[in-house]
């Protein structure tokens, strides 16, 4: 069973009354939000692949989860895409 006590401080009690109050709100309500608004480490994942899934899709191109993990995804994009176009056959040699 799982236990439904929360211990939270005055101030933020009194915080969260505050920005209930301001959304018409009731606490409750505002932790609904909350916690709706901010997915679980698995629901990110789920949601990455299904974003990499899409982009792979919309693309056309196969693009690896590394080179999805690397900082500069547009960069490396832009890159990968050059790379499979140079590596295509020449269409006006036919």
């Amino acid at each position: 069973m799982v236990n439904t006590t929360i211990q939270v401080t005055k101030q933020t009690r009194d915080h969260l009354a505050e920005l209930a109050e301001e959304r018409g709100l009731s606490i409750g309500q505002l932790v609904d939000a909350l916690a709706t608004a901010e997915p679980t480490a698995a629901q990110r994942a789920e949601q990455v692949a299904a974003a990499r899934a899409h982009a792979r899709e919309v693309i056309g191109i196969d693009v690896s989860d590394e080179e999805f993990a690397a900082l500069d995804v547009l960069g490396n994009l832009h890159r990968i895409a050059a790379e499979k176009v140079l590596g295509m056959p020449d269409r006006g040699a036919a």
